[in-house]
């Protein structure tokens, strides 16, 4: 594959820099690309995401800041038989479904989602309902209680980066949640909604303009402006920008799942993972588990299972590619998942029983 243009060296240094340290100023991002205008950084950017390089800033949320009770991420693999559409808006049915990736697979539809949950117990029932009626005919289930650490490209990297290394010493990141330690009232939980996930910043009088709008909610933009910095400033928020490699609709998106015989190694497999090249990659842990998600040039993945497997201390690893003839990642669930986070006790949970009768309801229907 070839780029389709040449990026020139100030543009490397400014993805480098935006996607290394995403609060950095105009002025410290003048002295780092040697551009001399604000103006002219702020053109650039503007035209890296017109050419789909970069999108964001985004936030990522602490669900351990957020509410006194143990929220998780329920990333799930479900198969099925019926049209995808259909799948789909009986798993929007469970309000806090994030997002659903349709998988590269030739035998089978497959789709990987993710979900948020205060009850693992519950959610998975709701899953086998759907399997009991023939909505979808399998699935399986993985719980993260971590973040993902999110590591943009190096555009001075390789493209296909080695694999040799991924069993040296590391220092592995705590990626551990936080602890709630602040309340967090209705005008914060309202914004927070609008700024965590999707691709695109949105700007806080969009939120002011929409609140109103949607649902009459007569906040000032002081209010929306003091929510934000607060949840800054106590890091139940943390920005990023997602950058990928190349145009994004030039590479391949996926995620791989491995695990070792002890958590060690896999930390070290997941921490040198296609480190320091040109790729996107989120990496974190579900359960013993290590997953990695990666933006990358299309050829890096054709002989990926099979370097792997020359590598005897992988003991289980699963590889899901991205289907590129769909709409890629869809945000399915609209952005509800904090909808039921109840000020007064500071916690989130979910209505498992209201979902399970919408979708008994619907099945009553079909």
């Amino acid at each position: 594959m070839r780029e389709s243009r040449h990026l020139g060296e100030k543009e490397k240094k400014l993805l480098n820099a935006l996607g290394s340290q995403p609060d950095i100023s105009q002025k410290e991002l003048l002295k780092l690309t040697t551009y001399r205008r604000t103006s002219s950084v702020s053109r650039k950017i503007e035209q890296f995401k017109e050419e789909n390089y970069l999108s964001g800033p985004t936030y990522a949320v602490d669900l351990g800041k957020l509410s006194k009770n143990p929220v998780s991420g329920f990333r799930c693999r479900v198969e099925y038989e019926k049209d995808i559409d259909t799948v789909i808006e009986y798993l929007q049915i469970i309000e806090p479904l994030i997002w659903v990736y349709p998988v590269l697979s030739s035998h089978k539809g497959l789709l990987n989602t993710l979900l948020l949950s205060s009850d693992e117990r519950k959610l998975e029932s709701l899953l086998q309902l759907l399997k009991d009626n023939n909505i979808i005919t399998d699935y399986g289930f993985r719980v993260s209680r971590y973040h993902l650490k999110v590591e943009n490209p190096n555009f001075y990297g390789d493209p296909l980066p080695s694999l040799d290394n991924l069993l040296e010493p590391c220092e592995f990141p705590d990626l551990s949640y936080g602890c709630h330690s602040t309340t967090w009232n209705e005008c914060d939980i309202r914004t927070l909604t609008y700024v965590v996930g999707g691709f695109e910043s949105i700007k806080l009088m969009d939120i002011l303009r929409n609140e109103r709008k949607l649902h009459n909610k007569e906040w000032t933009y002081e209010q929306i402006k003091y929510s934000f910095e607060k949840m800054s400033r106590n890091k139940l928020i943390s920005k990023f920008y997602l950058i990928s490699p190349f145009p994004h609709d030039e590479c391949t998106s996926f995620y791989l799942f491995i695990r070792a015989d002890d958590r060690v190694t896999t930390q070290r497999i997941v921490y040198n993972f296609a480190r320091g090249g040109r790729i996107h990659r989120e990496y974190g842990f579900c359960g013993d588990w290590g997953m990695m998600g990666c933006i990358s040039h299309p050829q890096f993945v054709v002989d990926l299972m099979h370097k792997l497997d020359v590598i005897e201390e992988i003991k289980w690893k699963e590889l899901y590619i991205l289907r590129s003839f769909t709409s890629g990642v869809q945000y399915a669930g609209k952005y509800s998942e904090f909808d039921y986070f109840d000020v007064e006790t500071q916690t989130l949970e979910y209505p498992y029983d209201v979902f399970r009768e919408k979708i008994e309801k619907k099945l009553a229907n079909k």
